[in-house]
């Protein structure tokens, strides 16, 4: 079977490196799959989670990430992600509490400024609890 290699990183580490059957993520007009051999492409990913089939192993990996860019090669995906966590390691009330807070700041917000960062992390902690919320129904 035909694998294609893939990296996960943030600022802060490499989360993800090893060999997939394919690669599932949030793009920003949709979902996109990645298998071995796919067209080169490069293109801004969105807040949601990325989904690992891992060659030989039954369960995917599912990593959250916060945005990002994406870069499509033959035989590599490459996600440089704004905040990646293991899916394992998301905690559901820090993400309830994220989003709390960024509905707050959206109804007081004093500028354009405020507003947009805010509805950047409303964006980042609602799909962060479906993240969450997935991992938990399989």
């Amino acid at each position: 079977m035909s694998s294609i290699h893939v990296d996960v990183v943030s600022a802060e580490e490499s989360i993800f490196e090893g060999e997939a059957e394919f690669v599932v993520l949030p793009g920003e007009v949709g979902e996109l799959g990645v298998f071995p051999q796919h067209t080169p492409l490069i293109t801004r990913i969105k807040p949601g989670a990325v989904r690992i089939k891992v060659v030989d192993q039954a369960e995917e990996e599912i990593v959250f990430v916060a945005g990002g860019i994406l870069e499509v090669q033959p035989r590599r995906v490459t996600v440089l992600a704004d905040t990646a966590i293991r899916a394992h390691d998301l905690d559901e009330a820090k993400a309830e509490e994220a989003k709390r807070a960024a509905e707050d700041a959206l109804a007081n917000r004093e500028s354009a400024i405020d507003y947009a960062k805010a509805q950047a992390e409303l964006a980042a902690a609602i799909a962060q609890i479906a993240a969450i919320r997935k991992l938990r129904g399989k």
